[in-house]
């Protein structure tokens, strides 16, 4: 398909030379964002404590929207009379969509799933649904997002072998019928989902499968559910080889610092978890030498920032104290600071990955990035 009837293309600026990495650029109709990227999760049309204002501020160009939740309120009735997830939550850069199967297999109450698609019930008021790859795709269409997501069977870890292989070679069945009713790729892009556990062979099956079909890019998804670091690492590795270079390559629900940096230097271009928020929230930061519990009473006359290397407005006015004492109150503006610093950490991350990849240094990026950051919380 030519690139002029396409609602994404990406473009490959610089591979590095060290690592492999990519530099690119995806463009939407929504505007542009340059990857590796972070994209930070806007669950129920809003990154949780953040202004939209705020988000862009920090550097943010590309946000993520659940299909989910959004069906389950405002609804596709709603969101219509809106003129779309952009309009009603006035965010005019790229939004990406997932499908929704994942909150139905994690979140919900699961009664079936079927070859037809998966019946489940409302985690607000137990309404009875039936979430369809067709379903999925109409109300993404409908959330008017730039990316869509297929609709999925992400399974957990462990499985057994032969559900995942059952499991994967259902997602690309679904895949074909979101294709089928995908009404306009001029104007939003559709994206694949590699599947496979923590299965080699399972992955490289189902790599094979989805990037059969032309899709403007394509995910990974089913890693980052409990799975030892070093595992799903391998899976990426397994993969790697069978994505296409010239489409973003997409590691779905993965956003700790140290797995930025380890998954971009193996080739992943976009990224996306509500960690940075959810960790925020519950009074832990994110920083340069690794986690602070800011609630912890070391920090309770401490009037240092946060992270002596940040810049981000947080660090730059308040103290560790000042933040400890706000989460120690449960004061709203504390988990607003904290959402604030995490997100523009991981937003400068990537940024500074971006850097390296260009700089044709980002496996020295690596190695000084680890020297100072520490996995353990203080």
């Amino acid at each position: 398909m030519d690139d002029h009837n396409k609602a994404l293309t990406f473009e490959v600026k610089h591979v590095c030379r060290q690592s492999g990495a990519r530099y690119g650029v995806v463009t939407t109709p929504h505007g542009s964002f340059e990857t590796p990227v972070f994209m930070p999760v806007g669950t129920r049309a809003t990154v949780k404590t953040m202004s939209n204002e705020e988000l862009i501020s920090i550097g943010a160009k590309v946000i993520l929207g659940n299909t989910y939740h959004l069906y389950m309120r405002p609804g596709t009735e709603i969101m219509d009379l809106a003129g779309g997830l952009h309009a009603f939550m006035n965010w005019n850069l790229p939004i990406l969509t997932d499908s929704g199967g994942f909150q139905v297999f994690s979140l919900a109450k699961l009664n079936d799933i079927k070859e037809e698609g998966v019946a489940f019930q409302s985690h607000i008021d137990g309404s009875r649904h039936f979430l369809t790859p067709e379903k999925s795709i109409a109300i993404q269409e409908s959330l008017g997002s730039d990316i869509m997501m297929q609709l999925d069977e992400c399974t957990p870890w462990p499985a057994e072998e032969s559900y995942v292989k059952k499991s994967l070679e259902r997602t690309t069945r679904w895949l074909e019928r979101c294709i089928d009713v995908w009404s306009d790729p001029k104007k939003q892009a559709l994206f694949g989902i590699v599947q496979g556990g923590t299965f080699e062979h399972l992955r490289i099956q189902s790599v094979k499968e989805i990037t059969s079909f032309d899709l403007p890019g394509y995910a990974i998804g089913g890693l980052s559910v409990g799975e030892p670091a070093d595992l799903m690492y391998a899976m990426i590795e397994a993969v790697m080889p069978f994505m296409p270079s010239h489409k973003p390559r997409y590691l779905m629900g993965v956003g700790s610092p140290d797995y930025l940096v380890e998954c971009s230097a193996r080739g992943i271009d976009m990224f996306d978890c509500v960690f940075p928020t959810r960790m925020g929230r519950n009074g832990t930061a994110l920083t340069s030498q690794g986690r602070v519990v800011i609630r912890n009473a070391v920090h309770a006359r401490s009037f240092e920032p946060l992270d002596p290397e940040c810049d981000c407005y947080v660090c730059s006015n308040y103290t560790r104290a000042y933040l400890h004492h706000l989460i120690r109150c449960g004061e709203i503006l504390g988990l607003r600071l904290m959402t604030w610093h995490n997100l523009y950490f991981l937003i400068d991350l990537m940024k500074k990955i971006r850097e390296a990849i260009r700089e044709d240094r980002l496996l020295s990026f690596r190695a000084e990035f680890f020297d100072s950051y520490k996995m353990n919380s203080k």
